[in-house]
């Protein structure tokens, strides 16, 4: 694997399966700062992130993939918006996965995100990710019926081969130089429903609601114990997950921003140095540009 640290964190999960989703905290500890405090804090975390990524633009020898899952309204959208405002939109992507098109389903599961990984010098960011096809499949598993798959096998036994392809994948990109980073935004239901309720009662948000919304939260139990299991036959020190408490936006944004610097910060991103003839060569160049002034 790439020799690099996963930050250390009360939030990361442990590697050895232990993960229950019922003692994980969705809200900020009791002395978390003020507001504005966490915002003067996520300005400068998203400093510290734009310097690194031109590091490791220039650095060239690594990716960085970010992967965010969470239920609706966990408030993946605006964690990414304000991680990344004020980063150089050229040295990272954005890709937000929906249900897959008739093209998507025709091929493995992992294919139509692997098209979109990252490449060196640049940070990608998975919006939900092949990490649907273990959780949504999971509860619905009638959706596999589009993917047209040639074994038909319980869901649990196809869940079970696909956390291996998982876990492989997730090796083959760290062996080559890929830092993995996985982020569940642990909302509380109760949360859920009220930032449902604001979306029903502001007309400017009614267009961020629907049915299906409703329709999904009565599985709440079944997608909880899907991503207890998903995430614990996925943790590992090379693609880590951080369950962070999504209940407080402004909290949870500065958790992630900082995790991200602070991974960016354990990698050696450093400018790349001329040999010694090219830097010759660029006096030369300097000294002529200079003797037209």
């Amino acid at each position: 694997m790439i020799d690099f640290s996963p930050p250390e964190s009360p939030f990361r999960v442990t590697y050895n399966g232990d993960f229950d989703i019922s003692r994980a905290v969705t809200t900020p500890p009791g002395d978390a700062p003020s507001e504005a405090a966490l915002k003067k804090e996520l300005k400068r975390a998203v400093r510290d992130i734009s310097r690194l990524q031109r590091r490791l633009h220039a650095h060239q020898h690594y990716a960085v993939l970010l992967v965010f899952q969470a239920m609706d309204a966990a408030g993946k959208d605006s964690t990414l918006r304000a991680a990344m405002t004020g980063v150089n939109p050229a040295g990272f992507r954005i890709n937000a996965f929906e249900a897959p098109s008739n093209e998507e389903a025709g091929h493995d599961f992992l294919w139509r995100t692997t098209l979109r990984l990252p490449e060196k010098g640049r940070i990608g960011i998975f919006n939900r990710s092949y990490y649907e096809e273990v959780l949504i499949v999971r509860v619905h598993p009638e959706y596999l019926e589009r993917q047209k798959l040639p074994r038909r096998l319980p869901i649990m036994e196809r869940c079970e081969e696909r956390y291996q392809s998982i876990r492989d994948h997730e090796a083959h990109l760290a062996r080559n130089g890929t830092v993995v980073l996985k982020f569940w935004l642990n909302i509380s239901r109760e949360e859920q429903a009220r930032r449902f309720l604001r979306r029903i009662d502001r007309p400017d948000k009614n267009w961020k609601f629907s049915r299906a919304d409703i329709e999904e939260r009565r599985h709440w139990g079944e997608y909880m114990v899907a991503y207890e299991d998903a995430i614990n036959a996925t943790a590992r020190p090379w693609a880590p997950w951080y369950a962070i408490p999504a209940d407080s936006k402004p909290w949870m944004r500065l958790v992630v921003a900082q995790l991200v610097r602070d991974q960016l910060a354990t990698l050696d991103l450093t400018h790349p140095t001329l040999p010694e003839v090219e830097r010759a060569e660029l006096q030369d160049y300097r000294d002529h540009l200079a003797a037209e002034l």
